[in-house]
């Protein structure tokens, strides 16, 4: 089984990550497990103009390596080494994309608490990959 987990670094996505390590140890075929972090830059689009945009990439970078960490550590502590990716731009476009391309079986999200209304007038982002990917995908509240 191939599964692709969403990291963001919240106490969800280690939640989503303990739930996708107990799914794969049960699978008879040795598993592969990879860690996706994806940053919004648009966010940092005028920070660019003065930093540049190399600095504002290293710095997502950065931090996803941050967010991966512990999810490496509770993979690690479970007999799995996983792969990593980190990609910049829309979270849930950059999810679905590569979920579809990667040939994954799975994708694992963790869900986070927001407001009702915000959900109804953001839509979250599970909401989003749910819609628009074509690989299934697995929400851990």
């Amino acid at each position: 089984m191939k599964l692709l987990i969403a990291i963001d670094g919240s106490e969800s996505a280690l939640k989503a990550t303990r739930h996708a390590i107990g799914l794969a140890q049960s699978c008879r075929a040795p598993p592969t497990i990879t860690l996706i972090s994806v940053h919004d830059d648009s966010a940092l689009h005028q920070a660019s103009h003065f930093v540049g945009q190399k600095v504002v990439v290293e710095h997502l970078h950065a931090q996803s390596e941050l967010d991966l960490a512990p999810a490496i550590t509770l993979c690690k502590e479970g007999g799995i080494v996983p792969d990593k990716m980190i990609r910049i731009g829309h979270v849930a476009q950059e999810l679905a994309v590569a979920a579809d391309s990667g040939g994954f079986d799975l994708m694992v999200l963790g869900t986070k608490g927001r407001s009702r209304i915000a959900d109804l007038l953001l839509g979250s982002v599970a909401q989003r990959v749910c819609a628009i990917s074509s690989t299934p995908v697995l929400l851990v509240p």
